[in-house]
């Protein structure tokens, strides 16, 4: 499956038409022409959706809805509750066997939180909105300040379907040189994993918000010594950032894992040891 979809596709499939890209066998067939329109999400920290959201669009807070609370060295933003997700997953309207969409103000960066939660917790065909609602709306398609009411879906989910790593494996990775830190430059300078690459994930996308083309992602990450050859680690502040790197990297078909707690975990633990700088060290 994939894990972006332009506003062109995803506007065809809520009119109920079938996209070019998809009349040319480009996408997966979850979105062939004639399944139930995708489920779309507004993801953002608390809710602005009044200020203007796709219509229909079911507003997702990340901090309450997509991670449980935090405890010891859990980091900012562990995993929810398989079953508090699930119950929030139904009142969000989804089936099993959905098509979910995803997106934010922020180019995709925070939606890419709720791709991996949902891909972690067993949805298969879960999207985010390239270039997000800045996008939908340079496409002069419409937004609306009403609250969407979906019905109730049936979905049923189950854990583990993404790889995450502990701190210790995170340690390994690093040491191998396959862990990457999907913070800007001046976060993983003022603090970073021993041994982890500086790659933040804003780097992906154009100066539009746009996802690079995947030639262009391939390059980026061989630069960063990543071939693809073997699944490659992430994290972050948080788990928000590396969530949507994990999306990028998925996009360019790279396996990875993620350090969900990220550096908010590791930097509580007084026995990890912390390097700055701009290099790994």
């Amino acid at each position: 499956m994939g894990s972006f979809i332009s506003v062109a596709d995803l506007a065809a499939l809520r009119a109920g038409a079938r996209p070019p890209a998809l009349r040319a066998g480009a996408r997966p067939p979850a979105l062939r022409a004639g399944a139930r329109p995708p489920v779309v999400l507004d993801v953002r920290f608390g809710d602005g959706t009044a200020a203007g959201h796709i219509p229909g669009a079911v507003h997702v807070d990340l901090s309450t809805q997509l991670a449980g609370p935090e405890t010891g060295l859990s980091g900012r933003r562990p995993l929810p509750d398989i079953r508090d997700l699930e119950w929030l997953a139904r009142s969000w309207g989804i089936d099993d066997g959905d098509t979910v969409v995803v997106y934010d103000t922020a180019a995709g960066t925070k939606a890419g939180r709720a791709w991996w939660v949902l891909r972690w917790a067993g949805l298969a065909d879960v999207r985010i909105l390239d270039g997000g609602l800045a996008a939908w709306t340079a496409a002069g398609l419409p937004v609306t300040s009403s609250a969407s009411a979906p019905s109730p879906g049936s979905v049923t989910l189950t854990a583990g379907h993404l790889r995450e790593l502990t701190a210790d494996e995170a340690a390994e990775y690093a040491a191998a040189g396959r862990l990457l830190d999907a913070r800007g430059a001046a976060a993983y300078a003022a603090g970073h994993i021993p041994g982890a690459v500086s790659a933040p994930t804003r780097d992906a996308l154009d100066a539009d918000g746009l996802l690079l083309d995947t030639g262009a992602l391939r390059r980026r990450f061989a630069d960063l010594g990543v071939d693809g050859s073997r699944p490659v680690g992430l994290y972050c502040g948080g788990g928000v950032a590396a969530a949507h790197a994990a999306a990028v990297l998925h996009a360019a078909g790279i396996e990875t894992a993620l350090f969900v707690g990220s550096f908010s975990a590791w930097s509580a633990d007084p026995s990890r040891p912390v390097a700055t700088g701009s290099r790994p060290e």
